[in-house]
């Protein structure tokens, strides 16, 4: 399991003039590169970490976005926190981690950050009636993703849903003006994260690559492996995968499904 969250910590002065510590949350990279879906033990681990200390906290996002399981987990955590959460995003929060963003008591942006709100996204591969399925649990995916923008921006469903049918991107300005933001940051709260030591993340999102890292986990969880040069094939039994179908079946849909991405 690769953790896309670090724990800092950093002593502040509240409002009485005392001295007190405030925890800072960093969420970079890719939200859940192994997706929480069928997974207990990470989500256990982060709310075991959220909840280990009290008073308010930060939350640093640098994301493009990732399982979306894993960022309504998060959500939901941050959301029954029993601190203020302050929001701030200093790099991009796209897709899944813009959900994550809603959570905070109040959200702050960079001037130069941006957020992007769309449609979440799956790949099938079956039938008419398997489609249909996937047709109906992204319905429902979107369902959920837009209580989460209506809760903070107080923007009716329809007008959302079409801002997630459009993929659309926001600066700072325009995130504080669609209420997906509250302010944006200055210039001294800009310079928190590189005084904290925030991690460094090179990012460069690209839905081929997470597109074909996808498939290389199918093809892996179905037990296909790429043929050798100059082999001239496999046994019958080696060919057929768990579910019936053979390998080379699968292969061949996985590649006829790469040629559109």
């Amino acid at each position: 399991m690769k953790k896309f969250w670090n724990w800092k910590s950093r002593k502040i002065r509240d409002q009485a003039g005392e001295e007190v510590s405030e925890r800072v949350l960093f969420l970079n990279g890719t939200i859940a590169e192994e997706s929480w879906f069928d997974d207990d033990v990470t989500p256990e681990l982060f709310r075991e970490e959220l909840n280990a200390g009290q008073g308010n906290i930060t939350v640093w996002i640098n994301s493009p976005g990732g399982d979306c399981v894993a960022a309504a987990q998060i959500y939901n955590m941050l959301m029954d926190y029993k601190g203020d959460v302050t929001v701030k995003i200093d790099g991009i929060a796209a897709s899944a981690a813009s959900v994550i963003a809603m959570a905070g008591t109040k959200v702050l942006m960079s001037p130069v950050s941006m957020m992007m709100i769309h449609n979440p996204a799956t790949i099938a591969f079956g039938d008419t009636a398997e489609m249909q399925k996937a047709i109906e649990m992204l319905a429902s995916v979107k369902d959920s993703i837009m209580n989460a923008y209506e809760i903070k921006t107080g923007m009716s469903r329809t007008r959302l849903s079409h801002l997630m049918d459009a993929e659309t991107w926001m600066d700072a300005h325009k995130a504080v003006e669609l209420g997906f933001a509250d302010d944006i940051l200055a210039r001294q709260d800009a310079d928190e994260a590189d005084d904290l030591g925030s991690p460094e993340v090179s990012m460069l999102y690209s839905r081929a690559a997470v597109t074909n890292l996808l498939m290389d986990k199918i093809a892996t969880k179905c037990h296909i492996k790429a043929p050798d040069a100059g082999c001239t094939g496999a046994t019958e039994t080696e060919n057929v995968t768990d579910n019936g179908r053979s390998a080379e079946e699968i292969r061949e849909r996985l590649n006829f499904i790469k040629r559109f991405i």
